[in-house]
């Protein structure tokens, strides 16, 4: 009985602030510029011959870069660097380069809050002569992201305020034991990323989230046997408490209903383990809340038949936009 009336007031509380938000028909149309059709046809180019697999330092590499640039001038964002990119070193004759731009929360009102959104967009490249696309892994990821600042910067030209900034980051080189994201944090360190409309830089404690997506187009790894329609999100305990159930709340107010776990399979090993193979692992490293969204590992990692059309588009999008709600509540 207790647990049904926890439901039963939970359920009210999301019914009572939706129904208070005076923004719900322009989300409705910011959400449709995510149809299926334009996922398919987004993960398709990261994966086309043309970006050869983006191996870092390749000239694959330099394309999938070049179209996620355009991704985010398109959306509106603003470039942190005069070339929307950050260049490091990955090793001897070998460089990686960052594609990172900024939305932000309003160009009247100034506000100092960030939270970094990221996705690697490099993989495995041309081995032995065959090329690994690298669709779920992670042409998914990097898609999702460009799909979330499509969508965020649809709302901000519709009026929309944001207490905070987002920063949309594309990492290379996480193959090389995630030299990207370590290279987006010296920046962050040595007080080198600066806010490109005020030019005050952006310190450590004014980033209160850094969210990953890695891997997010599948429907192969279910969490429960009878639902292909889920979503995995790891990292919940580094976020403040009243913070932990809004992905649960978002799922509910939303209409989405997915099947949401917050662990990995219910192990708390893989748990830990998967929460550290990723881009996410510099920022719990350096103690900054941090949160994985992922579809799991399926048997399609890291293989040449990883392609577009292994995918299952209807969840993958449903999945972009339960992610864009949690977000939006936690700006």
């Amino acid at each position: 009985m207790r647990k049904l009336t926890k439901i039963i007031f939970f359920l009210l509380l999301c019914l009572n602030a939706h129904a208070g938000d005076s923004w719900t028909k322009e989300r409705e149309k910011a959400k449709s510029l995510i149809t299926q059709e334009k996922l398919a046809r987004e993960v398709s180019f990261l994966t086309d011959s043309i970006c050869q697999g983006r191996a870092s330092g390749t000239r694959g590499s330099v394309e999938a870069a070049m179209w996620i640039r355009r991704k985010f001038e398109e959306a509106g964002l603003v470039g942190m660097t005069d070339s929307w990119t950050q260049g490091f070193n990955i090793r001897h004759g070998l460089n990686g380069r960052n594609v990172i731009g900024m939305l932000p929360g309003s160009r009247s009102i100034p506000c100092d809050r960030y939270i970094i959104v990221g996705a690697h967009y490099d993989h495995l490249g041309m081995l032995d002569g065959k090329m690994y696309p690298g669709a779920d892994s992670n042409a998914s990821g990097v898609t999702a992201m460009t799909s979330l600042a499509e969508m965020f910067g649809a709302m901000r030209k519709m009026g929309k305020i944001y207490d905070s900034n987002i920063i949309f980051v594309a990492f290379d080189a996480k193959e090389f034991d995630l030299k990207g994201s370590e290279a987006l944090w010296s920046m962050i360190e040595y007080g080198r990323l600066r806010n490109p409309l005020s030019g005050e830089t952006i310190t450590k404690d004014k980033i209160t989230l850094m969210v990953n997506i890695d891997q997010i187009g599948s429907s192969l790894a279910p969490v429960s046997k009878d639902r292909k329609d889920y979503l995995i999100m790891l990292g919940t305990s580094s976020l403040k408490r009243d913070r932990r159930d809004l992905l649960h709340r978002c799922n509910i107010e939303e209409g989405i209903g997915m099947d949401i776990a917050l662990d990995y399979y219910g192990s708390d090993n893989f748990t830990k383990i998967f929460y550290r193979l990723s881009d996410q692992r510099v920022f719990v490293d350096n103690k900054m809340p941090a949160v994985l969204f992922t579809s799991g590992i399926t048997m399609n990692n890291n293989k040449t038949w990883d392609r577009t059309d292994n995918l299952d588009m209807e969840v993958y999008m449903q999945r972009i936009r339960l992610m864009y709600h949690w977000i939006e509540k936690m700006l």
